[in-house]
């Protein structure tokens, strides 16, 4: 899944060129790239789909040369994951009606791709032989009050487990509260299934999306783009995880520990990358730091940035734009972004 703005990594990240095509922890490939390559350890490269917004489908192509045309494949709005979910599912479907699916996003960080590779062969063959929804949950390091959560039941000492339920992002006392009960974990948002399994609770928990889906008899034709562009408006904008996983039975957690951070916000990525011993995480060329701690200075520039005096701050410099936030504010990005897209449309009327 590849269709996100990543609005909460501005300025680095915008609607033009959003954070999974941005080489974004400094390692020289982008966060598609990584992905792309940790999943073909486990998947062929010619059964490997992307799905985006049409917007990036060629972008998507020159940073994933591996791939043929066929298969990006490019939403003509964003309306959440149940829909992307139902479009690939009936389209490989359509293709092999035998098909298990591996659901991943496109801009997670996993450090140990090995442990990954494991957790989701084992998925993929329980998936293969029982109707079994399966997700991955990352057995949490701390009281991390920026993710979801999976409770699940504890009597069952196997390397699957029953899903309880999901919990909302907590605050700090419930999260804290989780981590002591030891049968949470963090929602990955990386799901395991077959074709069949997934569409038949589709037509369970979201009939009318299941409905529309099933009518197209295009998929894997030259008319598919143009008749999935009359019914894209007609659904419902939900995720997977309230329109399907919330309400089923039979969804399985593999509790795994393979490293892992969603990269959802600059504080998750000041999580990942390597400080001095001031707290700071520096990446820049000519970047001088004074009487600063606990600080994210980011920038792809040419000139002199001198930062002084700053404690658990963001500083990000982009060519377009310059972030200066506490880094108890990351999650407010997005709504930064939205007010600069507000005065920029009153200014033009």
């Amino acid at each position: 899944m590849a269709g996100g703005v990543g609005s909460r990594f501005w300025p680095m990240s915008t609607s033009n060129f959003p954070k999974q095509f941005i080489d974004i922890l400094g390692t020289g490939k982008t966060l598609i790239q990584q992905t792309f390559e940790r999943l073909s350890r486990v998947v062929p490269k010619e059964n490997i789909y992307v799905i985006t917004h049409r917007e990036y489908v060629d972008l998507t192509l020159e940073q994933l040369p591996q791939i043929a045309k066929n298969q990006v494949v490019g939403e003509p709005m964003m309306m959440n994951t149940a829909a992307c979910n139902i479009y690939m599912a009936e389209k490989i479907y359509r293709l092999n009606p035998d098909a298990c699916l591996v659901i991943a996003p496109s801009d997670h960080l996993i450090i140990d791709e090995a442990a990954f590779a494991e957790d989701v062969s084992l998925a993929l063959e329980k998936v293969s032989k029982d109707s079994m929804l399966i997700t991955l949950g990352i057995e949490p390091s701390r009281p991390d009050t920026g993710y979801g959560y999976i409770e699940y039941d504890k009597t069952r000492q196997t390397d699957l487990r029953k899903v309880n339920c999901f919990r909302e992002k907590p605050d700090l006392q419930t999260a804290k509260t989780f981590l002591q009960s030891g049968n949470y974990l963090w929602n990955s948002g990386i799901f395991i299934w077959s074709a069949v399994s997934i569409l038949n609770s589709f037509q369970k928990f979201l009939p009318e999306m299941y409905r529309i889906f099933k009518s197209l008899e295009v998929y894997n034709s030259e008319k598919e783009e143009e008749e999935v562009s009359k019914i894209y408006p007609q659904l419902e904008k939900i995720s997977i995880d309230y329109g399907i996983l919330e309400k089923s039975d039979n969804v399985w957690v593999i509790p795994s520990s393979f490293g892992w951070s969603d990269l959802g916000t600059w504080g998750a990525l000041y999580e990942n990358f390597d400080k001095n011993e001031d707290g700071n995480a520096v990446h820049g060329k000519q970047i001088q730091v004074y009487n600063t701690f606990n600080t994210i200075v980011r920038t792809d520039q040419e000139k002199i940035v001198i930062v002084d005096g700053l404690k658990d701050y963001i500083v990000v410099d982009t060519p377009n734009a310059l972030l200066v936030c506490p880094r108890t504010s990351d999650q407010k990005i997005k709504d930064y972004v939205e007010d600069i897209k507000k005065k920029r449309k009153k200014e033009k009327m």
